[in-house]
């Protein structure tokens, strides 16, 4: 959760857009986008792919841990 969190918020930054935009994008609220971003709420996978569609990558770039590597 924490690294998907991260990720969001990465890719959101990247993109130069605000939670509510993304939120918009993505037909979810922005209150829960800032809980997924920091990993206050457990994400379906319905949700984590209209997040990643919204912010246009692949879902598996959001859920990669990157510390692992």
């Amino acid at each position: 959760m924490v690294s998907f969190g991260r990720n969001v918020q990465q890719c959101r930054k990247l993109l130069n857009i605000s939670q509510e935009e993304l939120a918009f994008r993505a037909g979810l609220n922005r209150t829960y986008i800032g809980m997924i971003e920091r990993a206050e709420r457990n994400i379906s996978l319905k949700n984590a792919k209209k997040i990643a569609d919204a912010l246009n990558v692949k879902l598996d770039e959001l859920l990669k841990n990157y510390e692992e590597h």
